[in-house]
């Protein structure tokens, strides 16, 4: 079947929205908008209010009393909220790579341990030639891409003085690793003491929860970064919350109860890093007042939270 829907100008892009039963009380102001973010972009956030499994409903708003400015409200939000995630997502990255260089360079005493292949899980993969390889050879690979390509002074001074080993030392190769390569490499090391001394420094009980955290805050880092909507998504990532932290998180009860693959869990890992790394934090503060604006269609429901997510036990109020 051959694709063959034409594009349409802004002034149809209105009447089309005003067709499936969209309020547009300023046209000139909407179709500013529509410039400025794009139709389809604007669609993801019209998509859970509209008929979509009739065909013949042709995409019309289920709801009557839907206006341009209600869809605008959660489109500031969204932005908003990837804004306060970025935040967030920065410290947390920069305080768990500083404990993983730190504790192994304490417990190896090696600075460029991070290349040897005995403190890594050899399990198989398959590279982009469908070529048999393992996942620590194709780590190494990334490594190596993110230390060619960076621009920083630290690795322009390693290899002007320094042949051997090709790598500066892990200080400074994990300050141009992406957050992502941190979490593969977090995940492959094989377990020991210092792995989880590292989860436990930051108040939990298992390596494996740290290493399921990095997967999904990667995640919506990478979301965050590609502007994708964040309010109402599935993670690919389900998060694993445990209840015997040592530090204030979640009962058990709280804990199952949660959806695992919605804004929430995440929320509440950072909230909980936050709070570690970074006392006096104002996430939560700066959580509700964007909550408190945005707008007639926001449904907390929609993002995973519970109705008492308030008083849960990372997000009370601390006096």
């Amino acid at each position: 079947m051959n694709y063959n829907k034409q594009p349409i100008s802004l002034e149809e892009q209105i009447s089309r929205l005003q067709s499936k039963g969209l309020i547009i009380d300023d046209e000139e102001q909407a179709k500013e908008y529509l410039g400025n973010i794009g139709y389809y972009r604007l669609r993801a956030y019209t998509y859970p209010f509209q008929e979509n499994e009739d065909s013949e409903a042709d995409h019309r708003f289920i709801r009557k009393d839907i206006r341009f400015s209600d869809l605008m409200d959660l489109y500031r939000f969204d932005r908003r909220l990837r804004l306060l995630l970025f935040n967030a997502i920065e410290k947390a990255e920069v305080a768990i790579r500083t404990r993983i260089v730190q504790a192994y360079a304490d417990t190896t005493k090696d600075s460029h341990w991070f290349i040897r292949s005995s403190y890594f899980n050899q399990e198989p993969a398959t590279d982009k030639t469908g070529g048999s390889t393992t996942k620590y050879a194709l780590l190494q690979q990334e490594i190596s891409k993110a230390v060619d390509k960076s621009k920083e002074d630290c690795i322009k001074h390693y290899r002007s003085k320094y042949d051997t080993p090709v790598f500066p030392p892990s200080w400074t190769t994990f300050e141009v690793l992406s957050l992502g390569t941190l979490s593969r490499l977090y995940s492959l090391v094989l377990e020991s003491p210092t792995k989880t001394k590292i989860a436990k420094d930051l108040g939990l009980p298992k390596a494996l929860f740290l290493e399921n955290w990095l997967r999904a805050i990667t995640e919506c880092r990478n979301y965050c970064a590609h502007h994708v909507r964040i309010w109402n998504k599935r993670f690919l990532t389900n998060v694993l919350l445990p209840y015997n932290t040592t530090r204030p998180f979640l009962s058990k009860t709280a804990a199952r109860q949660l959806r695992t693959n919605k804004i929430f869990a995440v929320l509440c890992c950072l909230k909980y890093i936050s709070d570690l790394i970074s006392p006096g934090s104002h996430i939560r503060e700066h959580l509700i007042e964007l909550i408190n604006g945005g707008g007639r269609l926001l449904n907390l429901k929609d993002m995973g939270f519970p109705p008492d997510w308030r008083t849960l036990d990372v997000w009370k109020e601390r006096k």
